[in-house]
């Protein structure tokens, strides 16, 4: 599973690289990254079951 989100330069949803796990100001859990295209900055929130998922398989780091 890779971590996908959107990108509003290429406008379409690819795929992230340097993905930190990060917690909103209302509790919630967002993943951070860049576009593996373009290297624009993406986030994507998430559920917390998915977020601890992410961090566990390795894919994101966690950073809250």
């Amino acid at each position: 599973m890779t971590i996908e989100g959107r990108c509003m330069r290429c406008k379409e949803n690819k795929s992230m690289k340097d993905v930190e796990m990060t917690k909103t100001s209302r509790g919630g859990f967002m993943a951070k990254g860049k576009c593996s295209v373009c290297g624009c900055g993406m986030c994507r929130i998430m559920s917390k079951d998915n977020a601890e998922k992410a961090v566990a398989e390795g894919e994101a780091k966690k950073s809250y």
